[in-house]
């Protein structure tokens, strides 16, 4: 049987790195839909943090974990203030960087590495697999939702039945059967990122969409 105390404590220790990667990513893709509504500075800061913090808050608070971690890593919550006081002149600059294309693959990358950091957490919390896979989606998906919300846009999650959540979801559950088989922690979390970002990229481009069920 499968022991839910002998490996979270290793994986744990990389939450902080990983979700520091997840962060970033999330935030270029906040900064480029703020970008797009022609948002002042301010308004910047708050879609590049609900979009950064806002899944893993919500995660956290349904965890009851404490401090929430922007408020243990202050110092992201400081770059990201500094950094949305320039934002729109360097994404203005180098707009033919920062294209819708451009947040898409962001998102696909902060996505991936949210679903995983989460499932791990929850993991750690004790919670069973399909609840910690649950936990994955909301954890990554959830800061997104809130972005567009905002920006008074059509959630990824909801929109055409893209599978966004669904990726979440596969890379979720992949990386929960790595680590029941027992392969080394830091290679089921990057082949679980992956899988979620490859699979949202793959969605993409090929326009998949998840049948409906009405």
């Amino acid at each position: 049987m499968f022991d839910f105390g002998a490996f979270p404590t290793t994986v744990v220790k990389l939450v902080p790195w990983i979700e520091a990667l997840g962060i970033i990513a999330f935030c270029i893709s906040g900064f480029i839909r703020a970008q797009q509504h022609k948002f002042d500075p301010i308004g910047v800061f708050i879609i590049g943090f609900v979009t950064a913090f806002g899944g893993g808050t919500l995660r956290d608070l349904l965890l009851d974990r404490r401090p929430f971690y922007w408020v243990e890593h202050e110092n992201y919550v400081i770059a990201l203030f500094i950094f949305s006081l320039v934002a729109g002149k360097v994404l203005h600059l180098m707009r033919r960087v920062f294209t819708l294309k451009s947040m898409l693959i962001a998102d696909a990358l902060g996505l991936g590495l949210f679903t995983i950091t989460s499932t791990a957490l929850a993991l750690d919390a004790g919670m069973p697999y399909f609840v910690a896979s649950m936990y994955g989606v909301i954890g990554a998906a959830f800061g997104g939702v809130i972005r567009d919300v905002l920006c008074n846009e059509t959630p990824l999650i909801l929109v055409d039945s893209e599978p966004y959540a669904t990726c979440s979801f596969a890379g979720s559950w992949l990386y929960l059967i790595l680590m029941h088989f027992g392969v080394q922690a830091i290679v089921s979390l990057a082949l679980g990122s992956l899988c979620v970002f490859v699979l949202r990229m793959i969605s993409i481009k090929y326009q998949w969409r998840v049948p409906s069920g009405f």
